[in-house]
């Protein structure tokens, strides 16, 4: 049988995976910046604060969406992954102006915490990448009432997302001595 793609996927597929190409790109350019640009005028352990709790906040609404789902209550699960995913958002645009705006802040620990602290880190920038398209292909089947495809993808997005949500404050408590 031939799958056909609706008029919306025909825009939205496109879009989702031009995102998911772009934002990765796009980060890492400005990880590299030779000079600085402080758009907000503050300080370089503001960003990280802020971007522990939006992390810290996500992983509690992903958590409260899953329990929501499990008791068939899908309105309020809808409602509240709509506002992890506007949780993201705003930690996504944060962190780009944060990049712009601070040079980055070595890990400065030994031994053991070393290691630990740069396997979360590591595994938490790679996910980090692939929870993009993740997320937007899950937003987009649950909210144009593709369920089944949406339950079908939402089992790999949760555990991802909820695991990168939770890194960002992991890598955050490590990195909070040296800002």
């Amino acid at each position: 049988m031939k799958k056909t793609l609706t008029k919306t996927d025909k825009i939205a597929i496109p879009v989702i995976i031009a995102l998911s190409v772009l934002v990765p790109i796009v980060v890492l350019i400005l990880m590299n910046l030779p000079e600085r640009y402080n758009l907000l005028g503050t300080q370089s352990g503001t960003f990280p604060l802020f971007h522990a709790v939006l992390n810290g906040s996500t992983a509690v609404l992903l958590l409260m969406g899953y329990f929501f789902m499990k008791i068939r209550e899908y309105k309020l699960h809808r409602n509240v992954m709509i506002t992890a995913f506007a949780l993201s958002a705003v930690f996504l645009v944060s962190y780009v102006i944060s990049k712009i705006s601070n040079a980055p802040v070595h890990y400065e620990g030994e031994g053991l915490l070393k290691y630990m602290y740069f396997f979360i880190l590591i595994s938490h920038i790679a996910l980090s990448a692939i929870i993009i398209p993740l997320v937007l292909f899950t937003m987009y089947r649950g909210l144009t009432a593709e369920y089944e495809k949406h339950a079908k993808i939402a089992r790999w997005t949760f555990p991802i997302w909820l695991y990168v949500a939770i890194t960002g404050v992991l890598v955050y408590i490590f990195m909070y001595p040296y800002y």
